[in-house]
């Protein structure tokens, strides 16, 4: 028993380090980028490299804000990108979610595999078909071009399609209707409030994914007062003369609020994946 004890401690020791060894490699990029964002370009590239914090943060975000006089602007235009598609995803992909889960309809295994179908093609080959859509409607340098697209993606339909089948009984539903409740009604008051979790998880992913994106904006926005942060952010750097100290200040100012973000709700987030993974 004594022996097997040990084995057991040294293999949750092994796991321990690799864990720990995995959290160093995967923070080392965010640490280096704040570091180097308080430090000036020639000093980023002395060998070797600083590896603690300089003085040069302040001088760093005035050439931030002259070489992208919109950078404000840019992280504006960012925010409201992020909350209008993070609220349409949660919207729509809960409606779509509820649907596949408490309904049955003709072709609804085909209309559901067509939609997980859709995850197995590769974002580039949107690129053109996008912009000329995007075109024809007059949406170019305007935000809804961006989040209207993808309001009902189908890794968000089938989150909460999994989540409501398992976690929320059809008796539920089916009682809200023979008192008299309407079908939104039920998906509004009944439905909705207990799929808190896999909201909670979706919206967080819907957030940063939206924050991050890169290919929406490089598409369809032309002018730079339309500008997200990451266009922003790309349009700094040249094949000379970058102000790299600058790039990091804004990748840093970029970075916060997705850091402070998933501090707060990485637990909701585990949480919400997890949660109706197995029936009971």
């Amino acid at each position: 028993m004594t022996t097997a004890k040990v084995s057991y401690s040294g293999q949750r020791l092994i796991a321990y380090g690799f864990v720990g060894v995995g959290a160093l490699l995967m923070l080392a990029p965010f640490y280096f980028m704040f570091v180097f964002a308080t430090h000036t370009r020639s000093e980023i590239f002395s060998l070797p490299p600083p590896s603690w914090f300089g003085d040069a943060v302040m001088l760093n975000l005035r050439l931030l804000q002259e070489n992208v006089p919109l950078f404000w602007r840019n992280f504006a235009n960012s925010v409201y990108v992020a909350l209008m598609g993070t609220a349409l995803s949660l919207f729509f992909c809960s409606l779509a979610g509820y649907a596949f889960a408490m309904y049955d309809f003709k072709f609804k295994k085909a209309a559901f595999a067509i939609v997980m179908a859709t995850m197995l093609l590769p974002p580039f080959l949107g690129i053109i078909p996008t912009f000329m859509v995007m075109d024809f409607l007059g949406w170019l340098n305007q935000p809804r071009a961006l989040y209207l697209p993808g309001a009902a993606g189908a890794f968000g339909i089938f989150l909460m399609r999994q989540y409501i089948s398992s976690a929320i009984p059809k008796e539920l539903v089916e009682a809200a209707r023979m008192d008299g409740c309407g079908e939104f009604r039920i998906y509004w008051n009944i439905v909705l409030p207990l799929t808190t979790p896999a909201l909670g998880t979706l919206g967080l992913i819907s957030f940063i994914a939206s924050w991050n994106n890169f290919l929406g904006p490089l598409i369809v926005m032309r002018e730079m007062e339309a500008y997200t942060l990451p266009l922003a952010l790309r349009s700094m750097q040249s094949p000379v003369n970058t102000e790299w100290g600058a790039v990091m200040a804004g990748s840093a100012v970029a970075v916060l609020p997705l850091l402070v973000l998933f501090v707060l709700s990485s637990r909701r987030l585990i949480d919400g994946l997890t949660a109706g993974a197995v029936k009971s």
